[in-house]
């Protein structure tokens, strides 16, 4: 078999030797010596009809290695050089014998080199009005060498900057090569000359003189040029039209001007409640004419002028068109540049005047005519026209105790009432949340005064529940004492139009007494520490020494040791600083947060609740340790070692661990605290860190039960923590920082 070196094995490149008879199979074992072992003998070369030995792994036998030995390429050239192509700038001279001026014109080629099978293609770039058909001068296939070396094809060797080459019947000179071509080259040891300028086209300059000489035209626009460009932009204004006569009225309009045709349309905005109903064109959309003398007569307007009528009847008259239209008046149409605020239109008779325009329209002259005044002009109003009054309230007739105030106001209002609205976001967020107080009935009579109730308030309706508590031997059943109903506020008028003012939560706080059924509420602002510390701070900032004195007093001892005071200390020591700016409710709620009362003996023990929770999280598969940490980070940017009970149990809530509310009390109850009564964090993580270890075995119990014995305490607020409460106060670091 004999084949084309270097190509693969495809159709055509693949010939059989006719004077080829023996097929001997390939040994790969040898005797020798009488010693069997494996041929290592190399086959014998492949012979061509000339006697020159191939070789199919290497490029052609006419072209020589450009690499060292046992440096080249070990892939054949259609793989190691597959889609490489060389570039070579160049240009021939063509001989002209028509034109005088010039003897011959200068064509510039591109020559391409194919590095995977030796092909070239000369390619011509295509240069406007230059009358020749360009292209594709030479196929993609492998040229032959000038005679007389015919039989060998031009190689890689042959093409070079500052070289001339001629292919068939023409002579090229390379000017150039591109980045690539420059770098292959001198990789394969070829140097490269630097680039040669190609010489001047004298028909160019002939075609170049002749454009300079020739009058410039009026480019002409396509008639769809405009709708094309400014295709749905409108220009808008605001306008009016002055029509005070008797019957008539300040009419206001919208003017849009459309670009893309110059078409004007107007429309007319009506007032409320003006009576004007129907369509509100006021000017179909058309060009608008600038000048408007009257109403054409039927025939005065026609396509055509007519000159020399002869005739009397239909069938023997003879004209003759007027080509000129002599006579014929231009009509001239509104453009953009006549609209601007304060113009005034003649639109057919009616004066328009332009008052205001939008931001769009205020861009559009900006840039195209350089305005920057946009003033909006002032309207005209009719000498009549009255202030436009508020619309009074209605006077309902006075409630006449039937049912609610709602109900009487739905009756009056429409013949077919609707129930009343309740405040349905109001349920939501606040239903079953109740405040509950005890509370005393004030009476003359002195068994009444020894009757005890309890107050329910419901926030999510604002109604109120009593229910007594019924003591032996009291004369009293006890149970529900009034339903729950809204009850209005004293002192207001019953038979009224106005609706009443009903009892609010923060109408009432501990203290006060109030004479309606008895009742006594209490208000909710008063129950927050941190607004009565910071009214506590400005009030106390210029007598902090002696309040602090006024409640270490009774104390005894050194007074720098003293830790705990009693509500009495504390609360004399309030009213003598504040008077009458604080109340009962507000002492009392500070004394309960930083009450410094010791809860019983805990019975709980740590490490049973330890393996309660390290088993609940096994047994909910929960791993979300990492958000865990994450909502601490955000809650605690600072890193504090303690945080409160409230924002730990919020956190355990957030993240949804699958914990019971007595299993919280009880890890809570465990966890180390500091004086304050705020948690450990490290303590807290570690409990719930299943990598810190499994946690003491313990067997499934009943963890509101059995796990830690409940035994209620309430803070009473009867001692308080003095040192915590002046650390909250930051008085002391205050008057530091200051100098006294």
């Amino acid at each position: 078999m004999l084949r084309i070196p270097g190509m693969p094995f495809l159709p055509g490149t693949v010939f059989r030797d006719i004077s080829k008879s023996h097929y001997p199979k390939p040994q790969s074992l040898m005797n020798y010596q009488g010693i069997s072992m494996l041929s290592d003998r190399k086959p014998p070369g492949l012979v061509d009809a000339s006697g020159f030995v191939i070789d199919p792994n290497c490029p052609p036998v006419s072209v020589p290695s450009i690499y060292p030995p046992k440096i080249g390429p070990k892939l054949p050239p259609w793989l190691a050089y597959d889609k490489q192509v060389l570039c070579f700038n160049a240009y021939f001279k063509e001989t002209l014998q028509e034109v005088y001026q010039a003897p011959y014109q200068v064509r510039k080629v591109k020559i391409l080199y194919y590095l995977e099978d030796g092909t070239m293609q000369i390619l011509e770039p295509k240069v406007e009005n230059s009358g020749i058909p360009q292209g594709c001068m030479v196929h993609r296939q492998r040229i032959p060498k000038p005679p007389p070396c015919e039989s060998d094809f031009i190689s890689i060797l042959d093409l070079n900057v500052d070289q001339t080459i001629q292919i068939f019947d023409r002579v090229y000179h390379i000017t150039s090569c591109d980045k690539f071509t420059r770098h292959f080259l001198n990789k394969s040891g070829i140097p490269v000359p630097d680039p040669v300028d190609a010489p001047t086209d004298p028909t160019t300059e002939m075609r170049k003189r002749a454009d300079g000489k020739a009058t410039i035209t009026k480019e002409k626009k396509h008639p769809f040029a405009q709708f094309l460009e400014f295709d749905r932009v409108v220009l808008k204004f605001s306008a009016y039209w002055d029509d005070r006569t008797e019957f008539g009225d300040v009419r206001r309009l919208e003017v849009c001007y459309y670009l893309s045709d110059d078409t004007i349309d107007i429309k007319e905005i009506f007032p409320r409640n003006s009576g004007r109903e129907g369509p509100s064109t006021f000017l179909k959309r058309s060009k608008l004419p600038r000048e408007f003398s009257g109403i054409p007569l039927p025939g005065e307007q026609t396509p055509q002028s007519l000159l020399n009528v002869l005739g009397t009847n239909m069938r023997n008259v003879r004209y003759v068109v007027d080509p000129l239209d002599v006579g014929r008046k231009d009509i001239i149409f509104y453009k953009d540049k006549d609209l601007q605020i304060g113009t005034v239109l003649n639109v057919y008779g009616r004066a328009i005047v332009l008052t205001d325009c939008d931001e769009f329209t205020q861009s559009y002259y900006r840039k195209r005519y350089g305005i920057e005044d946009f003033t909006p002009a002032p309207v005209p109003m009719r000498a009549d026209d009255c202030v436009p009054s508020k619309i009074k309230e209605r006077i309902l007739p006075p409630y006449n105790g039937w049912g609610t105030y709602e109900d009487s106001e739905g009756n009056c209002l429409s013949v077919e009432p609707k129930p009343p609205q309740a405040d349905f976001k109001k349920f939501i967020q606040l239903d079953r949340f109740v405040l509950r107080y005890g509370a005393k009935l004030l009476s003359t009579i002195k068994e009444n005064c020894e009757r005890v109730f309890i107050v329910s308030y419901y926030l999510s309706d604002d109604t109120i529940q009593i229910y007594e508590i019924a003591e032996r031997n009291s004369g009293f059943l006890g149970g529900e004492f009034m339903k729950r109903t809204r009850i209005p506020l004293p002192g207001q008028e019953k038979f009224t139009s106005r609706r009443p003012q009903y009892y609010q939560p923060y109408n009432f706080y501990i203290g006060a007494t109030i004479s309606l059924k008895d009742h006594i509420f209490h208000i909710f602002p008063l129950a927050d520490v941190k607004t009565i510390m910071n009214k506590i701070r400005e009030a106390i900032r210029p007598t902090y020494k002696n309040f602090v004195c006024n409640c270490l007093s009774e104390s005894g001892g050194d007074q720098k040791e003293v830790r705990f005071i009693g509500y009495e200390s504390l609360k004399r020591a309030l009213v003598d600083a504040l008077a009458d700016n604080i109340t009962n409710h507000e002492i009392i709620t500070l004394c309960r947060h930083f009450s410094a009362e010791q809860a019983p003996p805990m019975t709980c023990n740590k490490e049973n609740v330890l393996g309660a929770v390290r088993l609940e999280l096994k047994r909910t598969l929960w791993n979300a340790m990492d958000e865990l940490k994450e909502h601490l980070y955000h809650i605690n940017p600072l890193n504090k070692p303690f945080l409160p009970e409230v924002k730990l149990r919020s956190t355990l809530k957030g993240c949804r661990l699958p914990f019971s509310k007595e299993l919280i009390d009880d890890m809570m109850s465990v966890l180390n605290q500091n004086d304050c009564g705020e948690i450990e964090v490290c303590d807290f993580l570690n409990f719930l860190d299943m990598s810190c270890g499994s946690g003491p075995d313990v067997t499934p119990v009943n963890v509101a039960f059995e796990l830690c014995p409940k035994i209620p305490f309430l803070h009473k607020g009867r001692l308080v923590n003095f040192s915590c409460f002046l650390e909250h106060l930051g008085l002391e670091q205050d008057l530091k920082k200051d100098g006294e």
